[in-house]
């Protein structure tokens, strides 16, 4: 009988112990809505937060509410959102969001994740055209993405804190144009690049005329340098040359009258065409019939 006793309670226990027992697995928090009110802890006057365990409870009067405390993400896709140059784009984007503050977050929101995140997705996307509508294309996409996704994420943590939630990120995925601007900015960008282009084969040009004008005016400024030193040197050459004609002829007058005449008809009857008409009896034969000649 005591076997039969003791099974029967055990039975009893199981079958009774869920109204009174509840337990609170170690991602979860919970709260216990007595009568409809959120229970109180009196040692901090605030409303208590079971955390995980074995707790007990007042069955039919206390409702326990159980939360998931982890890490929770939001996905928005395609929200339009206007730019600094009055440009529409659509962001893709997704936050990494967290219950910080339960009975707040229960009060504000009657719990449900829904209605949490809806809130959490109005506030987010008027922070993020706020910041996107000081801000260009251009700077959200290249130049400060970080630094902007660093601020939306500080004002959007200020902002949720009145619903009892904690934002841990925010990051952009994605940023395009709606299909009714695309053309016309491609059309635009498309433009400027022809703009910077034409300049730039402009400049070009330009700069080509310049430097082939130098390099004429260098090679004018050489050719004359040139010229003027070749007919210095000629000059100076011949100077010398007439010195050593003038030295020569001072040390044998005769010699040199005589190897200057040779030369003279060296260059007369250079070719078997060349002809000179003279009649014999002149100087120019002299050395011909002379007989006193020493050559």
């Amino acid at each position: 009988m005591r076997i039969i006793y003791s099974f029967l309670f055990f039975l009893f226990f199981l079958t009774v112990s869920p109204f009174f027992i509840f337990i609170i697995y170690e991602t979860d928090k919970a709260i216990i809505e007595n009568l409809g009110k959120l229970e109180i802890d009196s040692k901090i006057n605030l409303a208590k937060v079971y955390e995980p365990g074995i707790h007990f409870k007042v069955p039919f009067f206390q409702v326990v509410r159980t939360f998931d405390m982890r890490l929770k993400v939001l996905d928005i896709q395609c929200s339009r959102i206007t730019t600094k140059e009055k440009k529409d784009v659509l962001v893709d984007f997704y936050i990494l969001w967290q219950i910080k503050d339960l009975p707040l977050y229960y009060t504000r929101t009657g719990g449900y994740r829904t209605k949490a995140e809806q809130l959490l997705k109005q506030k987010v996307i008027a922070d993020l055209k706020a910041e996107f509508g000081r801000h260009t294309i251009q700077e959200v996409v290249y130049g400060e993405r970080l630094e902007l996704m660093f601020r939306l994420r500080e004002e959007i943590e200020v902002n949720t804190r009145g619903i009892g939630i904690s934002v841990i990120d925010v990051r952009i995925k994605r940023i395009d144009l709606p299909d009714e601007v695309r053309d016309s900015v491609y059309k635009r960008m498309r433009a400027e690049r022809e703009r910077v282009a034409s300049e730039t084969r402009a400049n070009g040009r330009a700069e080509a005329i310049k430097i082939n004008a130098l390099a004429d005016k260098d090679r004018r400024i050489i050719l004359a340098t040139a010229l003027k030193d070749s007919k210095r040197i000629k000059g100076e050459g011949d100077a010398e040359a007439a010195k050593i004609y003038a030295d020569a002829y001072n040390l044998e007058p005769e010699f040199y009258e005589f190897y200057r005449t040779l030369e003279a008809y060296k260059n007369s009857f250079y070719k078997k065409e060349d002809l000179l008409v003279i009649t014999p009896d002149g100087d120019f034969f002299k050395y011909f019939k002379s007989k006193n000649s020493n050559y």
